[in-house]
C-alpha cells in the first residue's frame, strides 16, 4: 500500500484553513446581532403579514416569494464575494429612515407602510455592511419581495371594481353573440333566466393577475437576460389574466343557467379556476416560445 504523502493529511484537517474561516465568521458578529433586533423589532409585522397570506386567498403567494427571491440570491452567490465588499454608511441612512417609515406607520396603523419598510431596512443592511455594489446586484431579488406584500386598501379598491365591470361586460358580450340563453348586465351583476350572477371580489381576477405578473417576471427573469422580453412577457400576462378571468365568468354563467347555483359553487368553481390559470401559464410559456423563434427567424435572415 502507498504511502499517505503528509500534505494529504493537512489538506484533510487544514486547521489554518478553518481558524481563518472561523475569524471570518467572527467578524460578522455585529451584522448577525443587528439582524436579530431588526427581526425581533418586526416580529409582529411578519406575524400578521403571514397570517394574511394564510387566510386571504388573494396572497397566498406571498409564502413563495421570499423563497424565490432566496433561490435568486443563493444562484448568484458565486459573484457575491465577501472580499468584494465595500461597507457605505450610506447604509445607516437608509436603515433609520425605513425605521422611520415603520414608526410612521405604526402610529397611523398602516400596515402598507409598516411592511414596505422591511425592505428598506434589508437594502439598509446590505449597503452599510457590504456596500452599494452588492445592492445592485441583489436588486431584482429585493424588489421582487413587493410581490408578497399586499396592496393598501385604497389602491386595492380602485383595481378590484374596474376589474369586476371589465369581467362582467366580456361575459356579456361573449353570451349575447353565442345566443345560447338571454342576459342582462347591470354594472358587476348578470341577470340570468333564473338566477342572478354577481362578480364579487373574488371574481374580479385580482388574485390570477398579481399570480401571473409576478411567475411571468420571475420566469422571464431565469430564461432571459434582455428586459425587452422581461418587459413584454410580464405587461402581456395583463390581457391574458383579464380574459382568462372573463372566460371563467362566462363558465360559471353557463353552469348557473343549466345546472344551478350549486352546479358552481365549490369543487367546480376551484377547479375551473386551476383549469383557467394553467392555460394562462401555458400562453405564458407559448409567448416565450413565439418570441424566441421570431429572434431566429430575424437571425437567420440577418444572414
Amino acid at each position: 500500500m502507498p504511502a499517505v504523502q503528509p500534505q494529504t493529511i493537512e489538506s484533510l484537517f487544514p486547521a489554518r484553513v478553518s481558524e481563518g474561516t472561523r475569524k471570518r465568521v467572527w467578524d460578522y458578529w455585529p451584522a448577525g446581532l443587528l439582524a436579530l433586533v431588526i427581526l425581533v423589532l418586526y416580529a409582529p409585522v411578519l406575524g400578521r403579514l403571514i397570517h394574511q397570506w394564510y387566510s386571504d386567498p388573494n396572497y397566498s403567494h406571498g409564502f413563495f416569494v421570499p423563497l424565490f427571491s432566496g433561490f435568486l440570491v443563493w444562484r448568484k452567490r458565486g459573484d457575491l464575494a465577501p472580499s468584494a465588499a465595500a461597507p457605505s454608511l450610506g447604509g445607516l441612512v437608509v436603515i433609520l429612515g425605513s425605521l422611520a417609515v415603520l414608526f410612521i406607520g405604526s402610529l397611523g396603523s398602516e400596515l402598507f407602510l409598516q411592511r414596505i419598510s422591511l425592505l428598506g431596512v434589508i437594502a439598509g443592511l446590505i449597503i452599510y455592511f457590504f456596500g452599494w455594489r452588492l445592492l445592485r446586484q441583489t436588486a431584482f431579488p429585493l424588489a421582487f419581495l413587493t410581490f408578497m406584500i399586499p396592496l393598501p386598501a385604497v389602491i386595492y379598491n380602485q383595481i378590484v371594481f374596474p376589474l369586476q365591470l371589465l369581467a362582467s361586460r366580456f361575459a356579456t358580450t361573449c353570451l349575447e353573440t353565442i345566443n345560447l340563453f338571454p342576459v342582462l348586465r347591470e354594472g358587476n351583476l348578470l341577470m340570468l333566466d333564473n338566477y342572478s350572477l354577481e362578480v364579487v371580489d373574488a371574481c374580479s381576477g385580482i388574485r390570477s393577475l398579481t399570480s401571473l405578473i409576478a411567475l411571468a417576471l420571475g420566469y422571464s427573469y431565469l430564461v432571459d437576460r434582455r428586459w425587452s422580453v422581461r418587459l413584454f412577457l410580464t405587461a402581456a400576462m395583463i390581457p391574458v389574466a383579464i380574459i382568462s378571468n372573463g372566460v371563467r365568468v362566462v363558465i360559471t354563467a353557463m353552469l348557473v343557467n343549466y345546472f344551478g347555483i350549486n352546479a358552481a359553487e365549490g369543487f367546480v368553481h376551484s377547479f375551473a379556476g386551476w383549469v383557467i390559470f394553467m392555460i394562462s401559464l401555458i400562453m405564458l410559456f407559448l409567448l416565450h416560445g413565439l418570441v424566441t423563434i421570431t429572434d431566429r427567424w430575424r437571425g437567420a435572415i440577418a444572414v
